[in-house]
């Protein structure tokens, strides 16, 4: 072979391997190594924890039902103690994130017990909540706690109790949340010749809603009567007035309303005059008869 073609050819060949080389090092990869794909480090998924919140605007005074709350995942480095959880526990949690999920799991426990959807159902709003807040036992009142016969009660309205029988409160039929008519008994002086005394019978207040029986703000699952010693009403400032004379004046009665009658007029009846007295002058005698106008 020629000098010049031996030239040649070691010029090719070293310029194939620096060729080689600038390859290598552009791609990444050392000499002599093959290179490989790499995935990026997957990120570590942060605990979350189930916690319970409103799924519309609740107002004061609504009852919670099944459909008004629901469960919605919760970073659990920000759970608050009164926040209301299922009580599953993210997966190892560490540090501040396993002492916030004691803390509430021991307050929904305490709270209400069992499972916490099912436990606030029939439960009264105090304060309002918005969608996506988290259920508190501050915000909500339960039959049988302190405050909830007040955030039942209508505004401006009153609650009044009254002795009650099953012979006076319709055989014991009369529920929570009926419409009933109040009537007073008492004994009237008869100004007839004979003597003696009237029985006096009248509506003192119509269409009033019983609000508890006893203690029981809710009648049981199924039950269709309650025998009770008490029944709270519903009246305002006026009606507690007139049924207060009521209760002083003799025995009171309920009357059970129809509960087509919900929307029927409610409260006192138009007042009552006081008996008047006529002469009747019959054969030359005379007699005075009670009359009400």
């Amino acid at each position: 072979m020629s000098p010049v073609r031996l030239l040649i050819v070691l010029i090719a060949a070293v310029s194939a391997i620096g060729l080689a080389v600038v390859l290598q090092r552009a791609l990444g990869a050392k000499p002599g190594r093959p290179v490989a794909a790499t995935a990026p480090a997957a990120a570590p998924d942060k605990p979350m924890t189930q916690v319970l919140v409103a799924k519309r605007d609740l107002a004061i005074g609504e009852r919670l039902t099944a459909a008004d709350i629901g469960w919605q995942a919760w970073p659990s480095d920000a759970i608050n103690g009164a926040f209301v959880t299922n009580g599953a526990a993210p997966a190892k949690p560490q540090g501040k994130v396993a002492l916030a999920q004691a803390v509430v799991a021991g307050a929904a426990d305490h709270m209400i017990g069992g499972d916490p959807a099912k436990a606030l159902e029939g439960a009264i709003v105090r304060d309002p909540i918005l969608t996506g807040e988290p259920i508190t036992s501050r915000k909500i009142v339960r039959g049988g706690e302190g405050g909830y016969l007040s955030v039942v009660l209508t505004p401006g309205k009153r609650a009044m109790a009254v002795p009650v029988s099953t012979d006076t409160a319709a055989g014991g039929f009369i529920l929570p949340g009926d419409r009933v008519d109040v009537l007073s008994t008492h004994d009237a002086p008869n100004p007839g010749p004979d003597g003696g005394k009237l029985i006096l019978a009248e509506t003192v207040l119509r269409n009033i809603r019983v609000l508890a029986l006893d203690q029981s703000t809710t009648a049981g699952k199924d039950a269709k009567t309650i025998v009770a010693a008490s029944a709270t009403l519903e009246v305002g400032p006026a009606e507690a007035e007139a049924l207060a004379r009521a209760k002083a004046g003799g025995p009171i009665t309920l009357a059970l309303r129809a509960y087509t009658d919900l929307g029927a007029p409610s409260g006192m009846t138009q007042a009552v005059a006081s008996d008047s007295a006529i002469r009747i002058n019959r054969g030359g005698q005379t007699t005075s008869v009670a009359v009400r106008p």
